[in-house]
């Protein structure tokens, strides 16, 4: 039986207490969060759980194995080294911490004190976007040329952190996953329309190994919710839109070929291919109960977590080249090796 605890009692740390009152092998022991209101609706809501405003207090416990930290960017540092130093494991949400050095002083910790150490990296555990990983993987797409994605809504509006670090997260890890690849080099630029000094949308290109390029627009100011993914290979294309009712990934048999019966130069052409439409069977499921699982796992059996500690890092590292760029007003900025 593993005995754990959430850190934030929010949006997120409510859906974390939900599977963890409900797992197999697990006892939630305790929660924390800052606000009174939020603790009483958990005290109501799940009488068995120790629910308290000190995050500190349930830190200090020893019997508590692992610990789930649901809060605010700029907290995740020091309850999660607090948590490491404590002897705990460690699933931390996305970003790991706001900044570069924070990352890799938990990344350290971890491996000295030997602790499970995971970033809620959510959509590596996406049926759809495994599914898209398949295609890749397996030829299918042929070689990636580039990639592109969009993550809009009309808000939620955050004081904490920028779009950037709201959102981009996920779109980086993803298209890291997907290429098995890490950019080197970014590209971006932001502007900040409601709140000053708080980008509010953003423009990202990344370059990655072997020519491919990716791009991202992340916005708060959009009139539709947006989840899409395309990813453009010399073969075939894919696209992943998390939102469609009819499913998550379509294939789609297109490509761009040169007419190689040409007499001279001034015949040569491209002939763009037309093919079907695909849609591959995706057997749907909660990813943030498949990442919960991994992690207990990770506990359990301590293997390292696919969304570890490094992997944490190297977003973050990422996420750092982002905002030098938009600082410079676009100027490409090298991503820390």
């Amino acid at each position: 039986m593993i005995n754990i605890a959430v850190l934030g009692c929010g949006h997120w740390g409510g859906n974390y207490l939900r599977l963890g009152s409900a797992a197999e092998g697990v006892r939630l022991v305790a929660c924390a969060d800052a606000s009174q209101e939020r603790v009483a609706a958990v005290r109501r809501m799940y009488p068995e759980v120790e629910a308290s405003t000190s995050a500190s207090d349930i830190l200090a416990r020893d019997d508590i194995q692992a610990v789930v930290i649901a809060t605010p960017t700029e907290t995740h540092y020091l309850l999660a080294r607090q948590a490491l130093e404590s002897g705990k494991d460690v699933l931390c949400e996305k970003p790991l911490t706001a900044s570069v050095g924070e990352a890799a002083e938990l990344v350290r910790i971890s491996q000295d004190r030997n602790r499970i150490l995971m970033t809620g990296h959510i959509f590596l555990f996406n049926p759809g976007i495994r599914k898209v990983r398949d295609c890749i993987t397996a030829g299918e797409c042929g070689k990636p040329c580039y990639l592109h994605s969009v993550r809009t809504n009309l808000g939620p509006f955050r004081r904490d952190v920028n779009v950037v670090w709201d959102l981009a997260p996920h779109d980086i890890s993803i298209f890291s996953y997907l290429l098995g690849a890490q950019p080197f080099r970014v590209w971006a630029k932001g502007e900040s329309f409601l709140q000053p000094g708080i980008e509010d949308v953003a423009f990202i290109t990344l370059a990655y190994p072997d020519k491919v390029l990716g791009h991202m627009h992340v916005s708060w100011l959009e009139p539709r919710k947006v989840r899409q993914i395309t990813v453009i290979g010399d073969k075939k294309m894919v696209g992943w839109d998390d939102l469609d009712p009819v499913g998550p990934v379509r294939v789609y048999d297109k490509s761009v070929g040169r007419d190689r019966f040409y007499d001279n130069f001034g015949e040569f052409c491209l002939l763009a291919r037309e093919g079907d439409i695909t849609i591959p069977r995706v057997t749907l499921g909660e990813p943030l109960k498949a990442e919960f699982a991994h992690f207990l796992d990770c506990v359990t059996t301590r293997k390292a977590p696919v969304t570890d500690g490094a992997n944490g890092l190297q977003v973050v590292k990422v996420l750092a080249a982002i905002q030098r760029s938009m600082q410079q007003d676009g100027l490409p900025q090298e991503v820390d090796a």
